[in-house]
């Protein structure tokens, strides 16, 4: 199993071995890379397995990347907004 995060600067990338069921908390946990990092906060940061949202409590199996996601820098309709304005601003020149 996988565990990965990604920075802006590039992706951090744990494998974890894991006996018996385990929870996406037990495989975070097991791969460390809350500690080595210290900027993820698993109460703010959402999780997921393979591109779908889980919760900490979820089921892993063996094979899965659990993925910690980054909280949005922006609202993505706000930023869609932005973009459309600086568009019409610069046609308008």
């Amino acid at each position: 199993m996988e565990v990965v995060y990604a920075t802006p600067s590039g992706a951090v990338s744990r494998r974890v071995v894991l006996a018996g069921a385990a929870t996406v908390r037990e495989a975070i946990d097991g791969s460390g890379i809350v500690r080595e990092l210290g900027e993820i906060d698993l109460a703010r940061n959402c999780v997921g397995i393979h591109g779908r949202l889980a919760t900490l409590e979820t089921r892993v199996s063996p094979g899965d990347r659990v993925e910690i996601y980054r909280p949005l820098a922006a609202d993505p309709k706000d930023a869609r907004r932005m973009r459309a304005v600086r568009r019409r601003d610069r046609s308008t020149r």
